[in-house]
């Protein structure tokens, strides 16, 4: 009985703070743009200077990455990844009161042909993005072209605050595959003929991924999208939203061809190294809006300690 209470109790705290979380960003999202985005602005800046953490692992990062770039330029550069993660928490806020009819205003889209002609294939189409820019606002993408999205995702520990993610990502009627064993509901998708978006720029276990070059270092990357392309020659889209002066521009690029060799392993390598290429050359030309906060290079790889010849 008691455990039953306790129960009730937790189901009825989550609910109490997911109508909280909607109320605190329905209320930001009444601020007009461009104050609001000058506020994440100043937000970014003050975790800058009290996240010690990610301000370092940002800083690591940028040095690890443009091993060239003088240390005045990296703690700049940091403290520009963080106003843009400010103004990601506004922008999500002030995006839930925009309908359909209201997005061409603030998003415009470019090189939409290259996603059409890989529709035109009728095996699906995977997505490739990146924690780039404002990644959340890409479902209004997906609305104004009117293909359906599936969107692989890791739920957030933080049972409230995933519930209003997961609606938001999906108000536009998007679809949900949570990663663990996302592969039946990948190939599901696929075969209705359907986008698979999927964000590949975050380091992986070393079971789930494969390690190919990002940024001149060696970086564990997921290895499912490779492996999935492999199986069904679905073909895959690089998308990236990116943020500038008046809104937003979603840049679809060619699809990137398909790497088969007959060696599977050596393929998905090869693949998988192609897709972070791609990441790469987007993140060099607008270096302030991805997710350098995240420890991109954490995983290394396995080399076990050479077993001693008996005598030794």
């Amino acid at each position: 009985m008691v455990s039953y209470d306790i129960g009730f109790i937790f189901v009825a705290m989550e609910k109490l703070i997911f109508k909280i979380i909607c109320l605190l960003f329905h209320l930001i999202g009444l601020i007009p743009k461009k104050q609001g985005e000058r506020i994440g602005s100043f937000l970014g800046r003050m975790f800058y200077a009290l996240d010690k953490k990610h301000r370092e692992v940002t800083m690591r990062n940028l040095a690890y990455a443009f091993d060239d770039m003088p240390r005045p330029e990296i703690k700049a550069l940091s403290l520009k990844v963080f106003e843009n993660m400010g103004k990601i928490f506004f922008e999500i806020a002030w995006s839930l009161r925009l309908g359909e009819k209201r997005l061409p205003k603030y998003f415009k889209i470019r090189g939409l042909e290259h996603l059409r002609e890989a529709y035109g294939k009728g095996k699906g189409v995977f997505v490739l993005t990146a924690h780039f820019g404002n990644w959340e606002l890409l479902s209004n993408i997906s609305a104004m072209i009117r293909y359906p999205l599936n969107i692989v995702y890791r739920p957030l520990d933080f049972k409230a605050m995933d519930r209003f993610i997961a609606d938001f990502r999906t108000r536009f009627d998007g679809k949900l595959i949570p990663k663990r064993r996302s592969a039946k509901g990948i190939l599901k998708s696929l075969g209705r003929g359907e986008m698979v978006l999927m964000l590949m720029d975050q380091n992986t276990a070393l079971h789930e991924g494969v390690f190919a070059d990002f940024f001149g270092h060696r970086a564990c990357t997921n290895k499912a999208m490779a492996v999935l392309a492999l199986r069904t020659r679905a073909p895959v889209v690089p998308v990236f939203l990116i943020r500038g002066e008046s809104g937003f521009t979603g840049h679809f690029l060619p699809e990137i061809p398909l790497i088969k060799t007959g060696d599977m392993t050596k393929d998905v390598e090869l693949n998988t190294e192609a897709y972070n290429k791609v990441i790469e050359s987007f993140i060099r030309e607008y270096p302030d809006q991805w997710l350098w906060l995240h420890q991109r290079w954490k995983t290394r790889p396995y080399h076990p300690w050479p077993r001693k010849e008996a005598g030794d």
